[in-house]
């Protein structure tokens, strides 16, 4: 597009272009045609309308949904300033036809440089400190990391980026990551040489892991959700939520959110005990390391715990809070025999267990939830588990191909086929029982992604990336071969 059409509808256009649905040169002409508008909503309703000519109803609505979320990426990556189509070479020092590179620093030129710690006070170490962190939210930062013997980065779209070149000291890296700490908590990690906790920056919750290593202090600041979310929110589809929102309704047994680290599972979490607080007036016990979402009690009493804090581990919270009445028990993290075995009595005494862990699909959270115990010992907990699991939810991040990251899932309810499998310990069978049994409210990561790609929440390359199951894939470039007709064939009557 030529440097006279608003930033906005270049950038709109060029996410059409690069997803295949417009030629730059017929966007060009009808931006003409149109009179040069500066509105991207109008250009963009102008494209809805013919691309949804003679398609069926469900189908615009999908065509409806996608384009919003091209002009709210266009927005976002207008306010940067520079065109997705080159040009001159602007005071950032672009060059003609190129995309800028984030990790040239032009991206967080404004945040403060850390070149400099030694020279500074105590205050003033601290307000470089908040001030980067409070700059992340914006800057579609999930993390920062701050670690001796390296440039400061932060974790953007699950990349790796670096905001400055000059790489921190043993003592910048001391001093950066104490800067927000009181005594008694320099002091514990002085002495454990490693910690975990929750920090209020400003409007922003973080949770701040920090260790010694061999060249100095690393310490990792995630930015927490500054609100609990819902499941559509989150990325869960209407239909998946809905059955996750009935998972909820037992008074009793196992319900596991897993997925590997960075994957979301604190916010499904938080989102869960929300639904709960909504819908049911029980008593809640949420024992959390450190506690990141902070819940309000609504219809429900929300107790929540803090390991290290208001407790010593997760398996003496668990043992403490089955004599606190509680009808829920939520854990944030089931990672040793003596949590998974008292979690799983809980399930079949009467308590409803929400907790996680970290696996990759719902086979291997069953395989990993009882091979912790002993051989002798998992005839009986299979038999248990067969009985007491309501549901396993595993989810992952992955590039949508839009600029963003759509959320993928599996679900697997436990029906009477699962609690045998479960009970035999075949749970290689589980994938394939998961995959027919879709009708019941349960599905595959590949289904998943090929009903986000149907909706048009994902691209077909970033689809196809992910895929292994041939059967989906050949569904999928089905489906697009089908979407690429119906675009040829409007574009035709265009004509």
């Amino acid at each position: 597009m030529t440097p006279d059409v608003p930033l906005e509808i270049q950038w709109f256009v060029y996410a059409l272009t690069d997803a295949g649905i417009v030629e730059d040169d017929d966007a060009q002409q009808l931006w003409v045609d149109l009179g040069q508008p500066d509105d991207v909503s109008y250009f963009a309703e102008t494209v809805l309308n013919q691309l949804c000519e003679s398609l069926p109803e469900e189908e615009q609505q999908a065509w409806v949904e996608r384009i919003q979320e091209y002009i709210d990426y266009a927005c976002e990556q207008a306010a940067s300033g520079y065109s997705p189509f080159g040009g001159e070479a602007d005071e950032q020092g672009y060059a003609d036809g190129q995309m800028p590179d984030f990790n040239n620093f032009y991206f967080y030129e404004h945040l403060p440089k850390l070149d400099d710690v030694t020279e500074l006070s105590d205050e003033e170490v601290r307000e470089k400190v908040v001030t980067i962190l409070t700059s992340l939210r914006e800057l579609g930062c999930s993390d920062l990391h701050l670690s001796a013997g390296s440039p400061p980065f932060v974790r953007r779209m699950l990349q790796i980026e670096r905001i400055d070149s000059y790489v921190l000291t043993a003592e910048d890296a001391k001093r950066l990551n104490f800067a927000l700490l009181t005594d008694e908590q320099r002091k514990n990690f002085i002495e454990a040489q490693d910690m975990s906790l929750a920090l209020e920056v400003g409007y922003d919750r973080f949770r701040v892991c920090m260790m010694e290593q061999k060249d100095g202090i690393a310490g990792s600041y995630r930015l927490v959700p500054s609100q609990v979310r819902s499941l559509e929110e989150l990325g869960y589809l209407p239909k998946d939520a809905e059955n996750i929102r009935r998972l909820l309704d037992y008074h009793n047994g196992l319900i596991l959110v897993t997925g590997p680290i960075g994957s979301g599972k604190t916010t499904t979490l938080a989102s869960m005990i929300d639904v709960v607080n909504e819908k049911r007036q029980d008593h809640v016990i949420s024992v959390e390391d450190p506690i990141e979402i902070l819940q309000i009690s609504k219809n429900c009493q929300v107790s929540q715990r803090e390991v290290g804090r208001h407790t010593n581990s997760y398996r003496t919270a668990l043992k403490a809070s089955l004599r606190e009445d509680p009808d829920i028990i939520v854990i944030g993290e089931m990672h040793d025999l003596e949590t998974i075995e008292n979690a799983i009595t809980a399930s079949e005494t009467g308590h409803l267990v929400i907790g996680t862990l970290h696996t990759g699909n719902a086979p291997n959270t069953l395989n990993r939830l009882l091979d912790v115990f002993p051989p002798s010992q998992q005839p009986q907990i299979r038999a248990m588990t067969a009985g007491s699991m309501r549901g396993v939810i595993c989810q992952q991040l992955i590039p949508d191909g839009f600029g963003g990251l759509t959320l993928i899932y599996e679900i697997m309810l436990n029906t009477m086929s699962v609690a045998n499998i479960i009970s035999e310990g075949n749970s290689f069978r589980l994938h394939s029982t998961m995959q027919t049994a879709t009708k019941q409210g349960m599905c595959t990561f590949d289904q998943c992604v090929f009903e986000k790609f149907k909706l048009g929440l994902i691209s077909f390359e970033a689809a196809l990336d992910y895929m292994k199951d041939e059967t989906i894939i050949f569904q999928l470039k089905k489906e697009q071969a089908r979407i690429e007709f119906a675009q040829n064939a409007a574009a035709k009557r265009r004509r």
